[in-house]
């Protein structure tokens, strides 16, 4: 059996009745206590949280979860909301005989930098043949931070989805 020794700290008592208010921040004193027994603990926050969503159900797609873009022959700053989000969509020509260039960025609110470049090459097919450039990854917008695309013609298209997956805290965003 382990020895038990009371703590007299106001600042660890207030924390107590600030987090747990059931237990005594309604006015009722709290003794606190330590001991030199081992009790293991079991957190069991992210289910009392309702936060226990696998990761690969948590990132999944929904119709409400879901934005689109669209841009064609022009810069469109699509997504300026802070926190991490999953961008996912394609670079592609919309005739047979076109070069461009296709390019997604992301803003401090300053400078951009490169996400995705390209340069977009037709050959007139018999067929129909376009390129089909897709991209699937994740970002973080801070505060003043922006993502950008820009297609230099008309037959030139950025098109995609973007999700919030997590607030700029990090606390996950179910679909």
């Amino acid at each position: 059996m382990g020895q038990e020794f009371f703590i007299n700290s106001q600042k660890l008592e207030d924390q107590v009745r600030k987090l747990l208010p059931s237990q005594g921040g309604q006015g009722a004193g709290v003794d606190l206590s330590a001991s030199t027994q081992i009790i293991p603990i079991i957190d069991l926050t992210e289910s009392a949280e309702g936060s226990g969503v696998r990761q690969d159900l948590q990132t999944s797609l929904s119709h409400k979860s879901i934005t689109t873009f669209n841009v064609t022959n022009t810069t469109t700053t699509f997504l300026n909301t802070t926190g991490y989000f999953r961008l996912f969509g394609a670079m592609s020509s919309l005739n047979s005989s076109n070069v461009g260039i296709v390019t997604m960025s992301i803003s401090d609110g300053s400078t951009d930098k490169i996400l995705l470049d390209g340069r977009v090459i037709c050959q007139n097919t018999a067929v129909g043949v376009f390129p089909l450039y897709p991209f699937d990854f994740i970002v973080f917008i801070p505060a003043g931070g922006s993502i950008k695309a820009t297609s230099s013609d008309t037959n030139l298209r950025v098109a995609g989805n973007f999700r919030q997956i997590a607030d700029i805290d990090g606390n996950l965003t179910n679909p």
